[in-house]
């Protein structure tokens, strides 16, 4: 199989805030295999931005800090422009991804022409939240699946690929955490097709700092039932 499948008509979105010390490696190495890369500073106080732009990617930025949804919206709004893009593959800046999880969900989304194919971290035993980041997360799939009529078992992956005409039709006015939600709120609003695929998410040390634990699955679930 091609290692890279996809490779010239997929771009990657990555929502970039404050993570200037890892990004820069991030997107080096996915640019090894995808070299359609863009970077949405939402204003960052650090050096992010120039760091993805010497990395590689393009760099759109924010005038101040709105938000992921924000910034997602923006970079599909970007690799729309593109008339040759297929899809895009959401993917975070912290190191959390793999590239070999998007390349995967890239061919399966090709081979079986689905509008979306989402990340998760349920479907083998490869990702090891804890356990009280494992409750809230479930606690979170049962409230989407019951609201969306979209029945996942991981609502709120970061990595996931979303075909052209998925990209065309959701509406993200969320800025927040809640543009999960909204997401798999739109592929059923819109009947689009799907498929699941399991996923490596990599808790690191930095990603902790970041709140990429506990504190974010709560702001997660704050964010669904308040927006």
């Amino acid at each position: 199989m091609d290692e890279a499948p996809g490779a010239d008509r997929t771009w990657f979105v990555i929502p970039l805030y404050n993570e200037g010390t890892v990004v820069g490696e991030v997107i080096r190495a996915l640019r090894e295999r995808y070299p359609l890369v863009v970077a949405v500073d939402d204003g960052s106080s650090d050096d992010s931005a120039a760091v993805a732009a010497e990395a590689g990617a393009v760099v759109v930025r924010h005038p101040y800090n709105m938000g992921q949804g924000a910034a997602l919206k923006t970079g599909i709004d970007y690799a729309l422009r593109d008339v040759h893009m297929r899809q895009i593959v959401t993917f975070d800046a912290d190191g959390q991804h793999q590239v070999d999880d998007a390349a995967a969900m890239i061919a399966l989304r090709e081979a079986e022409d689905v509008d979306a194919v989402l990340g998760s971290r349920f479907l083998d035993q490869r990702t090891r939240p804890g356990l009280l980041k494992r409750l809230v997360l479930r606690g979170a799939v049962w409230y989407s699946n019951l609201t969306s009529g979209v029945h996942l078992t991981d609502a709120h992956n970061g990595l996931r690929v979303l075909g052209r005409h998925a990209c065309e039709v959701i509406t993200i006015e969320q800025n927040k955490m809640a543009h999960a939600s909204e997401i798999v709120e739109e592929l059923g609003r819109h009947d689009l097709s799907y498929r699941e695929m399991p996923v490596h998410i990599l808790y690191t040390d930095y990603s902790r700092s970041k709140g990429q634990s506990v504190l974010n699955s709560v702001n997660i679930v704050i964010d669904m039932l308040f927006r």
